[in-house]
């Protein structure tokens, strides 16, 4: 999951959270999977800039120099 998939959980989860009336689905309390939506989505944004901040400090640049003339064929 990345920063992506996290923002995409916290919009889905605000809907359901915020817009929908909590008795709307009798078997399944509708606010509370929201809550939850949100919960998960702001876990993976976190996490997902933890990897890419990560990634970019982790990355060596290689910086080659070739003076030599090419073998022979």
């Amino acid at each position: 999951m990345g920063i992506g998939s996290g923002i995409f959980l916290i919009v889905v989860g605000a809907i359901l959270a915020f817009a929908i009336a909590p008795d709307t689905w009798e078997v399944v309390n509708l606010n509370i999977v929201g809550y939850i939506c949100i919960a998960a989505g702001v876990l993976a944004l976190i996490l997902g800039l933890v990897y890419t901040r990560q990634r970019s400090h982790t990355s060596h640049r290689v910086e080659r120099y070739d003076d030599r003339t090419p073998p022979p064929v």
